[in-house]
C-alpha cells in the first residue's frame, strides 16, 4: 500500500501536468511556407547594390533554400524548420561551406532600417543545410535594452541569418492563407 505522501505528491504531480497540458497555447501571429534564398545583389537604377532587408545586409554570396516552415506565436515564440539552405555559387555551391548556425529575425514596420527587429537564439546547421529553431524571439533597442514583442506586426520579414548581427541568407514567404 502506497504511503500518505506519496499519494498525495502524486496526485499533485498528476494534476500539475494536466493543468500544464491543458494551458492555452498563444494565437498565431503570422506563418510562413516557403522562402527564397538571398542574392546579394540587387539592381537599383540599373546599377548593382548590395539586397539590404530593414537594414540587414545579405550574406556574402548567393544562397538557396529548399523549404521553411515557421509560426510566430503572439507572445513572440517561434518555431521554424528549414530544408537545405545551402550556397549556389562558387567553390562551395551545394554545402553551407563554414556557416554552422543560423537565428530567425522577425522585422516588424517600416520598409527600412527603423524597422523593430526581434531574434532567436542560435540554431544548428546541419551538413545538408537543414535546421530547427524553437524559442522566443527578442528585441533590443539602439542602447542595448531588451523591448518587448510587440503585439502586431506590421509589414513582416522574416529573415534566416548567421547570426544576430550577421547578413540574412533567405526571406520566409508570409502564408496567405493562414490570415483567411
Amino acid at each position: 500500500m502506497a504511503h500518505p505522501v506519496s499519494r498525495c505528491l502524486s496526485a499533485v504531480l498528476l494534476a500539475l501536468t494536466a493543468a500544464s497540458a491543458s494551458a492555452a497555447q498563444p494565437p498565431v501571429l503570422l506563418k510562413f511556407k516557403g522562402a527564397i534564398g538571398v542574392d546579394p545583389l540587387t539592381a537599383a537604377g540599373g546599377v548593382d547594390t548590395l539586397n539590404v532587408v530593414r537594414g540587414i545586409n545579405p550574406g556574402g554570396r548567393a544562397w538557396v533554400i529548399r523549404s521553411l516552415d515557421a509560426t510566430v506565436y503572439a507572445d513572440g515564440y517561434i518555431v521554424a524548420s528549414g530544408k537545405g539552405l545551402l550556397f549556389s555559387s562558387g567553390e562551395v555551391i551545394a554545402t553551407r561551406g563554414p556557416v554552422s548556425q543560423v537565428v530567425a529575425t522577425l522585422a516588424c514596420g517600416a520598409a527600412d532600417a527603423t524597422a523593430g527587429k526581434f531574434t532567436s537564439d542560435p540554431a544548428s546547421l546541419n551538413d545538408a543545410g537543414n535546421f530547427k529553431i524553437r524559442g522566443s524571439l527578442t528585441g533590443r533597442d539602439a542602447s542595448g535594452n531588451i523591448v518587448p514583442f510587440p503585439p502586431a506586426c506590421t509589414n513582416p520579414k522574416l529573415l534566416i541569418r548567421a547570426s544576430a548581427t550577421g547578413g540574412w541568407f533567405a526571406a520566409g514567404i508570409l502564408d496567405s492563407d493562414a490570415e483567411d
